[in-house]
């Protein structure tokens, strides 16, 4: 769908933006709750680091050759036991727990700065039909496994922003990026009927994307599916 290049890039202006809004917390920010109860702010920035890291443990060793089909960006979002009662405790526990053992409200912002510039270069020297196995089990094109961190990095983006206060800091070329896994195989003048600019513009662009993955926008789940928009199964 995107190529490693455009993936990469949307991905590296969406980092930079998060590891300026972490590094720059209060302590005061670091306690606000967030949509994704029970999380605070240092918790959502907790898990979202460690979403955007996932990827390290990944290239350790050789590539997976042989296992079964390849699972696509899509189809890793798709509801199964990952988003089990257990998974989901375990993941909001993990986060809460690193939240309680933070030194100060920065520690998520340098955790990001210190590993993602040697883990981006490493990322940008991989073949382009590295293959990576995820956590779940799933072998996915690394491309298409950092389409799904560029997913995490903007969902997550605007549950922060919108906890903070701020206007939301998604990039446009990580907007281009979840809106092609989103509306890529929708009707595209039924979107256009439902959210006018959503397909071309950066502001109905935002308010598609926050409907179509739970975070407002006053839309029935119901008009989009009259469109044929990908859901994705969210923990």
């Amino acid at each position: 769908m995107f190529s490693r290049d455009v993936v990469l890039g949307a991905l590296a202006v969406e980092v930079a933006s998060l590891d300026a809004v972490l590094w720059g917390l209060s302590e005061e920010e670091a306690v606000v709750g967030t949509r994704c109860a029970p999380w605070d702010v240092a918790a959502l920035a907790a898990h979202t680091v460690r979403a955007m890291l996932q990827v390290e443990p990944m290239l350790v060793g050789e590539p997976a050759v042989t296992g079964g089909a390849l699972v696509s960006a899509g189809e890793y979002y798709r509801p199964d036991v990952r988003f089990s009662a257990e998974v989901n405790a375990h993941r909001v526990g993990s986060a809460v727990e690193a939240a309680a053992r933070r030194t100060d409200a920065g520690e998520s912002g340098r955790l990001l700065r210190g590993r993602w510039s040697p883990l981006v270069a490493r990322l940008a020297a991989e073949p382009v039909d590295r293959v990576v196995v995820t956590r779940h089990g799933d072998r996915m094109l690394l491309s298409d496994f950092l389409v799904t961190r560029v997913v995490e990095s903007v969902l997550h983006g605007l549950d922060l922003a919108d906890a903070l206060g701020r206007d939301p800091w998604v990039c446009g070329g990580a907007l281009d990026v979840v809106r092609g896994l989103l509306f890529g195989e929708a009707d595209p003048a039924v979107v256009e009927e439902v959210v006018p600019g959503a397909l071309s513009g950066r502001e109905a662009g935002v308010a598609a994307v926050r409907s179509v993955t739970g975070r407002g926008g006053g839309v029935s789940r119901g008009a989009w599916e009259g469109a044929g928009v990908r859901f994705l199964a969210l923990g």
